[in-house]
């Protein structure tokens, strides 16, 4: 484990969003997580100005809390590098870090709010837990749904892009997300997933 609980840190959540830099990207199924933060941040007038730690990243306060915004610019698969990179320079223990991310597992319009877990199958997440040796933080899962045929390359199914139908639907689970993350703030995890988690 990073740090223990009983670390001490000025923030009260680490918050990541997951996705791959560059145009190529933008509104991949993979960026499901960017997505999120982009909303959080224009939502609250944020702005990710600084490029360090293999991320771009900022200190903001949401609902009254100090938050430290991030999405990593190593590319999806070693995303742990810049989550542990950060954790470690600004003290930041486990149980205060939430990451959001891409599921394939779930419908668009879907989202699912975890206390901890495994991968999952998703690559980001299994770099991350790598790098923080656990598997004890919180996450948002953002549904973006699997290929029509199971045999066909993942890859290139979560570097497409969803049809407009699909995309109204992670849209709408956008929103949600941010009000979840919100809701953590306030409130805690545990009251997000039972009023968000679907």
């Amino acid at each position: 484990m990073l740090f223990s609980k009983k670390s001490e840190s000025v923030y009260d959540l680490f918050l990541v969003g997951l996705g791959n830099p560059g145009a190529n990207y933008e509104n991949t199924r993979h960026n499901a997580g960017f997505d999120v933060i982009d909303a959080l941040i224009k939502k609250h007038g944020i702005t990710l100005g600084k490029n360090k730690f293999d991320a771009l990243f900022s200190d903001a306060t949401i609902c009254d809390k100090r938050v430290l915004i991030a999405k990593p610019q190593t590319f999806m698969n070693n995303s742990g590098e810049a989550v542990s990179k950060l954790a470690r320079f600004y003290k930041i223990p486990i149980d205060k870090i939430l990451i959001v991310s891409d599921d394939v597992s779930l419908a668009p319009g879907k989202m699912r709010i975890r206390l901890r877990g495994s991968a999952g199958g998703q690559n980001g997440l299994k770099n991350i837990i790598e790098h923080l040796s656990s598997d004890e933080f919180a996450r948002i899962k953002m549904g973006v749904g699997d290929r029509p045929d199971r045999n066909s390359d993942l890859v290139n199914w979560v570097l497409g892009r969803m049809d407009e139908e699909d995309r109204k639907l992670f849209d709408a689970a956008v929103d949600n997300a941010v009000k979840a993350i919100e809701t953590i703030l306030r409130d805690g995890v545990e009251k997000a997933m039972n009023r968000y988690s679907k």
